[in-house]
């Protein structure tokens, strides 16, 4: 079965949505990478909860985020510190967006996706974590500083 562009875009933004999602467990619960991706390769994608079906993932890109984002952590986080007001490291920003600017983070250090694609991919996942808060338009200023220091030659 060969996939439609549209497929495959709601393929990729599944997979950056549930990176924040297990970058945030890991954190939480403590857990390794290998054990968090293999959750929900297997529980996830694809699964229905509640007559809720989970939207199939592009197991490639997301793989990737985890490992870059896991294995570059320091470098990520030290380029969101400085994105961040020097009053807020990343240490004190709400866990969901340090796991979000994780993801984020390994997308543009590590891929050749346009960095503006990113940023709304982003924001977007932002929004579904955030609808009525000013959180996604932190995001995009923060990701958007993230990217222009990771890629500047896309600007």
């Amino acid at each position: 079965m060969t996939l439609s562009g549209n497929q495959k875009r709601k393929m990729r933004s599944a997979a950056r949505f549930f990176a924040v999602q297990a970058l945030f467990q890991m954190e939480a619960g403590a857990q390794t990478v290998d054990r968090v991706v293999k959750e929900f390769e297997d529980h996830r994608f694809g699964e229905v909860f509640d007559d809720y079906e989970m939207a199939e993932a592009d197991v490639d890109l997301f793989r990737a985020l985890m490992e870059t984002a896991v294995n570059l952590q320091a470098k990520i986080d030290q380029m969101t510190d400085r994105a961040l007001v020097a009053k807020w490291p990343i240490g004190r920003i709400d866990p969901t967006l340090r796991a979000l600017f994780r993801a984020a983070g390994a997308e543009l250090v590590d891929s050749d996706t346009p960095p503006k694609v990113v940023i709304t991919e982003f924001v977007d996942i932002a929004r579904a974590f955030f609808p009525e808060s000013d959180e996604p338009k932190f995001a995009n200023a923060v990701l958007d500083h993230m990217a222009r220091e990771a890629r500047p030659e896309a600007f």
